[in-house]
């Protein structure tokens, strides 16, 4: 069983169940998941997009519809009866979830872990109790893990691997088939793949680019936004959009995240996972992320790190700015995207710091590294046998 509630899990687990089928004979993985796991073969009892919620607010709103597909996911597990479960990030998700499978007696393999050493560390214990062993992303959290007792291994990040055998777009072809000036300034948008990230981000991104744009006038400046994979998240920013129509150079492009950031001068990108991917693509960039107030509320009493953005933990300082809740304006943004635009040094320097980050994240294998970290405890639990491998 491999479980994904949000869509860089349902990437990491369709990697990790093509290549478990490739070490494992007769491989059968159902679970939660997207379009990405389907693709890989991955029976989906449930879509993760039943658990993408974000705060207190709106995971109050989004109890129902969650709790029932909960209740059809353990009604998948009790059918079926799986050797074992990968648990893939969402941790108020998976650390449930946990606890059930381990009153069922199934093994739990977490891997892409809950960064609990940043807020919640309360739920350590949980992951003691409940996992079998983690499987840890980020270089610094094997120690953390097994400081708090629970068996860990590092593997690294997916995602090094992921960017280097993409297919790359030139240059110009990126900016033809967008319909841009390769020669103006050109600043990429990413408010996040969620519906209710966008609702928060983009209409603030969106008054920052109308500011940068009414500042800049001759110079010129254009923006790209990277459309969410969501449908919901999507429309939501198609209707957006339609509000600045001839105000704004704006356009929205669909699959194409790494390349805008790999052509872009400067990113705006909403805390997460795409933070990392800009890293990775040494995009210079500002972090930002709003929330609900209350969710914002009781953040402040469960937040324990110097910093928000992965890209700073990971640096252990301030490299990128990060604009949060009420720190978030459009003044602030179209303030931050201006002086690293007309600094070009101070993007160079960014992105030498970028690059560096790069050695945190354990360079190409962790999917196959991870897979084998999975073949290594089947056998050694003697789920399965030398005869069920390749």
């Amino acid at each position: 069983m491999i479980v994904a509630g949000e869509r860089s899990g349902d990437l990491y687990g369709a990697e990790l169940a093509i290549e478990l089928k490739t070490q494992l004979d007769s491989l059968d993985v159902f679970g939660c998941g997207g379009d990405a796991m389907r693709q890989a073969g991955v029976e989906t009892t449930v879509d993760s997009h039943q658990f993408a919620m974000v705060g207190i607010t709106e995971i109050v709103s989004g109890m129902p519809r969650a709790y029932r597909a909960f209740r059809a996911l353990l009604a998948g597990v009790d059918r079926r009866r799986p050797q074992l479960a990968v648990l893939i990030d969402s941790p108020s998700l998976n650390l449930r979830l946990a606890k059930r499978l381990k009153q069922r007696r199934i093994p739990v393999i977490y891997f892409i872990s809950p960064q609990l050493w940043a807020w919640k560390k309360w739920r350590m214990r949980h992951v003691r109790e409940r996992v079998d062993k983690m499987l840890c992303i980020f270089d610094f959290e094997e120690g953390i893990y097994r400081k708090a007792g629970v068996p860990a291994e590092y593997v690294g990040h997916p995602l090094a691997e992921m960017m280097e055998r993409r297919e790359r777009l030139p240059r110009a072809a990126f900016f033809s088939n967008a319909g841009l000036d390769p020669k103006k300034p050109t600043v990429a948008l990413l408010p996040g793949s969620r519906e209710i990230e966008v609702t928060y981000n983009l209409p603030t991104m969106l008054e920052a680019a109308y500011r940068l744009t009414t500042r800049r006038g001759e110079q010129g400046i254009q923006f790209v936004l990277a459309l969410a994979p969501a449908p919901d998240a999507e429309r939501l920013e198609t209707k957006m959009l339609a509000e600045y129509a001839g105000k704004v150079t704006v356009r929205a492009l669909t699959h194409s995240t790494y390349d805008t950031l790999e052509h872009s001068d400067v990113a705006v990108v909403a805390s997460g996972t795409a933070t990392v991917e800009a890293a990775l693509l040494q995009c210079p960039m500002i972090v930002v992320y709003r929330v609900a107030p209350v969710t914002a509320f009781f953040a402040r009493f469960m937040i324990d790190v110097r910093f928000y953005s992965m890209v700073n933990l990971l640096a252990g300082k301030l490299v990128v700015k990060e604009l949060i809740q009420s720190d978030f304006t459009a003044q602030a943004v179209a303030d931050e995207v201006e002086r690293l635009l007309d600094h070009p040094e101070e993007r160079r320097k960014m992105v030498e710091e970028l690059a560096a980050i790069g050695s945190h994240l354990g360079g190409r294998g962790a999917i196959r590294r991870a897979a084998d970290a999975i073949v290594k405890f089947l056998r050694a639990t003697r789920l399965i046998t030398e005869a069920q491998r390749h």
